[in-house]
């Protein structure tokens, strides 16, 4: 089995909350996760995950989970978090990835440990707020738009309103598992065919709880650092790294996606026409053990 909880410490003394999972002897690979999420966001299989011989590791970014928030983070803040992981866990070099939320993430820490990082992944990620070409809003679910209105309008209404949103989650995926997201979310079929997955949803909800167990603080600093400069450049990433994304996406539309795709350099693209913000488990597995098969 792997390790759902290990609290570590920055060198300010600050908590964090980690978690491995997978073959504990293999590959390392930090797997970054989305908005809202958690350390306990991770396949739902560890034996398929142990059977390709990798070691996940996740974390609570500051304000999720077992991890102390840090007021007014960055994105680019991650880096230091990831690098005090990898030292306290006795760790040189590894592979990183980020879905959704954790794909900006991914890509900091492939910009800042060039020496560490053998190859890094963006799936689904967002573009910078100041994508030069890009209707950042475009194609992008109303309800998003919506999200990401409140944190233009400051912490304090962001705040209020994801800990509405954050109660009303949690009440109706206790009352009917299968609404992760609402009915209200104008997902494409390929995501409600994932979502509706038994094994899926009990990660996910997993994920949630232990997400919000502190309160909302982690959702709400993500999404004002992702509206804010990233404290790093694309042009500075010097390792391997892919960037994935779906066409039917309507969470982190595909144009985020194609543009990241032309501003990190000598990026691998990958674009599934028939998927949209989520992979099947099975999938998502497969990307990893591609990667650092061909990589390693």
């Amino acid at each position: 089995m792997g390790e759902s909880l290990r609290e570590l410490r920055t060198d300010t003394g600050r908590r964090l909350g980690v978690a491995q999972w997978g073959d504990l002897s293999g590959t390392p690979f930090f797997s970054l996760h989305g908005t809202p999420g958690s350390r306990l966001g991770r396949h739902p299989d560890e034996d398929a995950v142990r059977a390709i011989g990798v070691r996940v590791i996740t974390y609570d970014r500051p304000g999720y989970g077992m991890s102390e928030r840090l007021p007014g983070r960055r994105v680019v803040d991650c880096v230091g978090d990831v690098a005090a992981i990898a030292d306290s866990l006795g760790i040189d070099r590894f592979f990183v990835g980020g879905l959704s939320g954790g794909g900006p993430h991914a890509l900091a820490v492939a910009a800042r440990l060039p020496d560490r990082v053998i190859a890094a992944q963006c799936i689904v990620g967002v573009a910078p707020p100041d994508a030069a070409g890009l209707d950042w809003y475009a194609g992008m679910d109303p309800l998003n738009v919506q999200e990401f209105g409140w944190a233009q309008q400051g912490e304090q209404v962001l705040h209020r309103e994801l800990a509405r949103l954050a109660a009303e989650d949690l009440e109706r995926i206790a009352a009917d598992p299968t609404k992760l997201l609402s009915d209200d979310w104008e997902l494409d079929p390929a995501d409600r065919s994932v979502l509706a997955r038994p094994d899926v949803q009990r990660v996910a909800l997993e994920m949630i709880r232990g997400a919000h167990r502190p309160g909302v603080w982690g959702w709400v600093d993500d999404d004002l650092a992702f509206l804010e400069p990233w404290g790093f450049e694309l042009g500075e990433i010097a390792v391997p790294t892919e960037i994935r994304y779906g066409s039917k996406d309507v969470l982190v539309p595909a144009a985020h996606g194609a543009w990241l795709a032309g501003h990190v350099p000598e990026a691998e693209v990958f674009v599934d026409d028939s998927a949209g913000h989520l992979a099947e488990p099975e999938k998502a597995l497969a990307i990893m053990r591609d990667l650092v098969a061909r990589s390693s």
